[in-house]
């Protein structure tokens, strides 16, 4: 498998603990998607953007993924709250449960998804 870079954002479109990005993760199957990018003590976490208890999409508007302290992510549908740094429910109906982590970079002043391919490289 080869990975692919597939650009989300311009970095500056990322503000500690404030609005994420939404954007698709290419593909079929289970990890394709709706999937969300979100800064927050400096650096990019990505996740599918699916509840970790019912899978429904996090934000309540576009964008709005952390609670009132700015610091845990939270599904407006059901409550659950998650640690921003590692996707996992600390609080609400799926407690220890995870949201579906992404691999992301910061390179040159944008972020990307870092995605798997089946294509053979060369």
């Amino acid at each position: 498998m080869a990975a692919e870079k597939h650009l989300i954002c311009r970095a500056d479109a990322l503000v500690d603990g404030a609005d994420g990005v939404r954007f698709t993760v290419p593909g079929a199957g289970y990890l394709s998607g709706p999937a969300f990018v979100v800064r927050y003590g400096g650096k990019v976490y990505a996740y599918l953007n699916r509840c970790a208890h019912v899978p429904v999409e996090l934000d309540w508007m576009e964008g709005k993924f952390f609670d009132l302290t700015h610091h845990l992510l939270m599904c407006a549908v059901h409550g659950a709250h998650y640690d921003p740094r590692n996707g996992r429910c600390v609080m609400g109906p799926c407690k220890g449960a995870s949201l579906h982590a992404l691999a992301v970079m910061e390179q040159d002043g944008f972020v990307y998804l870092l995605h798997e391919t089946d294509r053979a490289p060369g």
